[in-house]
């Protein structure tokens, strides 16, 4: 049988919305074990947790949490990056449009282009940074 692997709080990155980084040790997952991946990473009070999944020179896979209120800063990256909801519902603008996501769906965020991520309540998401192509 299988073994299924679900990750406790010990390994994550947390930000604390006032700016005081908690920050714990960050490893990828175990390799060749099954995960369910909204169960690898925790909701924690007035936060955002990162979780990485793989960390490579092409690209990373993360997983996150975020609590009602939080987000991530404007920013740009010089990479496309897919961002896919596994639970909740999450906002997410680009180039000053917003698009609102639920469970499921994902959105290719291009890179070179301005974009924010809301939580305007609690979600979860995959973050998937592909660094091939734009050198």
């Amino acid at each position: 049988m299988d073994k299924i692997l679900t990750m406790k709080p010990d390994n994550l990155e947390v930000k604390k919305s006032d700016n005081k980084e908690a920050r714990k040790s960050i490893s990828e997952v175990e390799k060749s074990l099954a995960l369910i991946i909204v169960e690898i990473i925790e909701y924690i009070p007035n936060s955002v947790v990162s979780k990485t999944i793989i960390k490579k020179s092409t690209g990373n896979i993360s997983v996150m949490s975020f609590d009602t209120g939080e987000g991530l800063t404007e920013k740009t990256s010089p990479f496309d990056t897919f961002a896919q909801i596994i639970d909740g519902k999450a906002e997410i603008v680009i180039d000053g449009k917003s698009h609102m996501l639920r469970s499921g769906e994902g959105i290719v965020i291009p890179a070179h282009r301005p974009n924010v991520i809301k939580a305007n309540e609690r979600f979860k998401m995959i973050l998937t940074i592909i660094k091939s192509g734009y050198e």
